[in-house]
């Protein structure tokens, strides 16, 4: 098969110098960071989705993409057409992993069998690529939010056997994530959550996802899939409120209904956004819980209060991400997933490569400027000190839980008056960061 983009080889790195808009000029692969190269520590991938479905079209325009691959085709058969452009991308970036929703690999059936159909076609086509390229699947999920059976939500649907489809279908969903070697599975309740609650009963939807989880953590062990489940929280849109609106939310969740064991967290940029959150407070929450699993890796426009998705330039986002990661010990699961789409004024296919060479070179430079404040070591002093009161006297007996209320009481009665707080130093610390970027 002809190539799609015939004009681009594959992507090198050039160094911080190059002026080539199609190089890495701070992404090498095999260059190593704290005792790992830049591709184990952040596993890319590119996402199916926006990378191929993505057709620049908006809620005030038609798509704008010029996708030559795409001319005169659709259904079953723009879906075959789809998967050698898409590996070819992901081979020319070097990127080793990529994730997928099962309806944007393959299209809607007029059943679920047809559906089911449509996909077992895709995953064969997929797992001849993977094979051909070497790249691996991240995870999959399954697009429980656009087809209108959905409207009301899926697990979460007043309606049962809505309940039911969307359980036959992440089923199939999880079967075919494992038969590609998938190495995790992601929930994503675009629609799980309310508009009004007028009309919604919160507590029994909140108690049918919980027993959908549970139904698929019992069934991933029963066919043996080994890859990890995450979560991924999102505040709103497009309902008014969802109930994995952020990692706090989804980890109350995890504890109150015995899954904390069972799921971990793929937090999103523009996610963490929405709900008023950094990226880097949401990985913070998540690693302090162990459940830190994967990342999305995009950005939002702090201007425009919905979901952009934009590809992320950020230094200083990079830097906090993967300060955060470092502090938790890397990836263990998941990776830095390229959530991520082209601007509706960025048409053509080249743009594509522009906007991930981005991406993973602001994460390559993240990963670096991470490391030498690691190394510098003074941030992480400045830490230890500020809180260097609970390592002995009467901090280490509280915290080891030797000392009540009456035994606090008697110390500062006898004391009179508490030790004097020192400075935060937020100016201090802020100017310490651009000393590295």
């Amino acid at each position: 098969m002809p190539a799609a983009f015939p004009k681009i080889s594959k992507i090198q790195f050039e160094g911080a110098k190059s002026k080539n808009p199609l190089a890495f000029k701070h992404y090498n692969a095999k260059e190593k960071i704290e005792g790992k190269t830049m591709a184990e520590h952040l596993r890319f991938s590119v996402v199916y989705w926006h990378t191929m479905c993505g057709q620049g079209a908006d809620m005030f325009g038609s798509p704008t993409a010029i996708r030559p691959w795409e001319t005169g085709k659709k259904g079953i058969e723009l879906a075959k057409a789809r998967v050698p452009v898409f590996f070819e991308l992901c081979e020319k970036l070097g990127a080793p992993y990529y994730a997928f929703h099962d309806r944007d690999v393959a299209p809607h059936g007029k059943t679920l069998r047809e559906s089911n159909k449509h996909l077992d076609t895709i995953v064969d086509l997929l797992k001849k690529e993977q094979k051909r390229t070497g790249t691996k699947l991240l995870w999959g999920t399954a697009q429980l939010f656009v087809h209108p059976r959905y409207t009301h939500g899926a697990s979460t649907s007043p309606n049962a056997d809505v309940f039911a489809f969307a359980a036959a279908q992440v089923k199939k969903a999880i079967e075919v994530t494992h038969e590609l070697g998938g190495e995790g599975y992601t929930f994503w309740g675009g629609r799980e959550g309310y508009s009004t609650l007028l009309n919604t009963d919160m507590k029994r939807e909140q108690e049918h996802l919980a027993k959908f989880l549970h139904m698929a953590v019992e069934y991933k062990k029963k066919i043996g899939f080994k890859g990890t489940f995450y979560i991924e929280p999102k505040p709103k849109e497009p309902t008014k409120h969802q109930y994995d609106s952020d990692a706090a939310a989804c980890l109350n969740f995890l504890r109150e209904y015995n899954l904390l064991g069972e799921l971990k967290l793929n937090l999103e940029t523009n996610h963490a956004t929405l709900a008023g959150h950094s990226m880097q407070h949401e990985m913070e929450v998540a690693g302090a819980a162990g459940a830190l699993g994967s990342i999305d890796a995009n950005t939002g426009d702090l201007l425009l209060g919905w979901d952009t998705d934009q590809f992320p330039t950020d230094i200083y986002l990079t830097t906090q991400c993967m300060l955060s990661l470092l502090k938790y010990g890397g990836f263990t699961t998941g990776g830095v997933n390229f959530d991520a789409k082209v601007r509706r004024e960025s048409f053509e296919p080249v743009d594509l490569f522009h906007a991930h060479i981005g991406g993973m070179d602001a994460f390559a430079r993240g990963l670096k400027i991470a490391a030498a404040i690691r190394k510098d070591g003074r941030l992480d002093q400045f830490v230890r000190d500020r809180y260097a009161s609970w390592n002995s006297g009467i901090g280490e007996k509280i915290e080891k839980g030797k000392v009540g209320f009456e035994e606090l009481e008697k110390y500062m009665l006898q004391k009179g008056e508490a030790n004097a707080n020192s400075s935060g130093r937020q100016e201090f610390l802020e100017n310490l960061i651009n000393e590295f970027i």
